[in-house]
């Protein structure tokens, strides 16, 4: 039970620390929206969405109002629509995302994720006509996400894939001037409940509907450290688990109360760290805090080892159902210490890359040159990727061409998305190996039947 002491316990943190909800994702089912007629599938889609999430905006905003939490955004996640569109008669599905864009609008939600489809062991002719839709998708939806899953521990990676979303991640920036791409993650490992996005898709071994709800609070941890200044690490990593306990308890309380209004399942919390671009909200000066002088420098892998793993010690006590992704995100664009980093020359794609394989998700809203080719950017992809089969846990792309634009160059998104020192990229060409494509063998360790 979550009591009264508890509720009190964190105003200071939403006070003072930038505490918040980052999100409530209602994560909706639309397999029973499948149809041979094209139209007659979106009008489905889009009536199940607003007759499902009708009142999700409202209940949250109820539940802030109420205990004093912020709860920064209200979002959908829906089934894989490649599953979904594949038994129509569509050849492109455009007019599933515009249905999906328009149900979300005329619900009030920030965001709707699952445009998306799961490649990591192979096409089916429903993942190709949603890939290919991608780049005309992300240029005339205004809040759709969309995501695709190119590998696996079990699976290994699909190569063609690889090389298709280097090509679709170029298209998407030139068509929407990098923007479109802050919207569009390839992961590998991809999981079926987490609330965040640009990645949030219903999985199919999800209920009917849920509520998935993503806490935050990278300050809180960053003051909560203030206090243990020249401790040994192991005071650091319990101050944080300690730390992470209370944060969680805070999206324990919102789910259980979201799920009872609205009459729906609660699915989980995602207990990860979220940085936004305010100052003090941010997972680089944590790093700082514990004893760096900058994001960056050696020992930074170290330090975000110790804080991802405490993080899930402390939430997975917190709450009777965590899942999604729960670390630290290292989103470069939304967080004001990567910004400072990266144009400061002390952090490169390469630390990053590093820095991933201890944290969630992986090289998160990282801008890169213009005229950074397809092959290069499926690379990147292709090395992500690996780190993510071989280490068993999701890892994700999220790069962003600024066309027209080089290093020392910034891209400026708003908002949440935050903005970006254009970063440089190894100009060696992986051209030959990606044109290849076929598929990378799943790792021996893979084998655990």
């Amino acid at each position: 039970m979550i009591n009264q002491h508890e509720i009190l316990q964190t105003i200071e943190m939403i006070d003072q620390q930038h505490l918040d909800v980052r999100t409530i994702t209602m994560g909706i089912s639309l397999r029973d929206c499948c149809h041979s007629d094209a139209n007659t599938s979106c009008t489905k889609i889009y009536d199940k969405i607003c007759r499902l999430a009708g009142n999700l905006v409202k209940t949250g905003e109820q539940i802030s109002s109420e205990f004093g939490i912020p709860i920064v955004n209200k979002r959908i996640s829906v089934t894989p629509i490649s599953m979904i569109a594949e038994s129509s008669d569509a050849e492109s599905y455009v007019p599933f995302a515009k249905a999906m864009d328009k149900a979300a609008k005329e619900v009030g939600v920030d965001y709707i994720g699952g445009f998306s489809a799961l490649v990591h062991k192979g096409y089916t002719v429903g993942d190709r006509k949603l890939i290919n839709s991608i780049p005309e998708v992300l240029a005339s939806t205004d809040v759709v996400c969309s995501s695709v899953n190119v590998g696996t521990t079990r699976a290994g990676i699909n190569m063609d894939a690889v090389r298709d979303m280097g090509l679709i991640i170029r298209r998407t920036a030139e068509l929407t001037n990098g923007f479109g791409c802050g919207k569009l993650v390839i992961f590998c490992n991809a999981v079926e409940d987490h609330p965040f996005m640009a990645g949030a898709f219903h999985g199919v071994g999800e209920p009917e509907c849920e509520i998935n709800v993503g806490v935050s609070g990278p300050g809180v941890v960053y003051e909560a450290l203030k206090s243990c200044k020249g401790q040994p690490l192991d005071v650091v990593a319990e101050t944080i688990k300690r730390t992470a306990f209370r944060i969680t308890r805070v999206g324990q309380l919102v789910a259980q109360e979201a799920s009872s209004r609205l009459g729906v399942p609660f699915g989980i919390v995602d207990l990860s760290l979220a940085p936004t671009p305010a100052i003090g909200d941010s997972v680089a000066d944590i790093l700082q805090q514990i004893g760096l002088t900058s994001v960056g420098a050696p020992g930074t892998t170290a330090a975000l080892a110790m804080l991802n793993d405490a993080v899930k010690k402390g939430g997975v006590m917190a709450s009777s159902n965590v899942g999604g992704l729960s670390g630290a995100f290292i989103p470069v664009s939304e967080d004001a210490g990567m910004i400072a980093a990266a144009k400061a020359g002390k952090l490169s794609i390469e630390k990053l890359e590093a820095m991933t394989c201890v944290c969630s998700v992986g090289l998160d809203m990282i801008a890169v040159p213009g005229d950074t080719s397809a092959e290069t950017l499926s690379g990147i992809i292709a090395d992500e990727a690996a780190i993510g089969m071989v280490n068993n846990k999701t890892t994700a792309v999220r790069i962003i061409p600024a066309i027209g634009k080089t290093v020392g160059d910034a891209i400026d998104f708003g908002g949440l998305f935050g903005s970006a020192p254009i970063m440089p990229v190894n100009t060696c060409s992986p051209a030959e190996m990606i044109a290849r494509g076929g598929r990378i063998p799943a790792p021996l360790h893979s084998l655990k039947n």
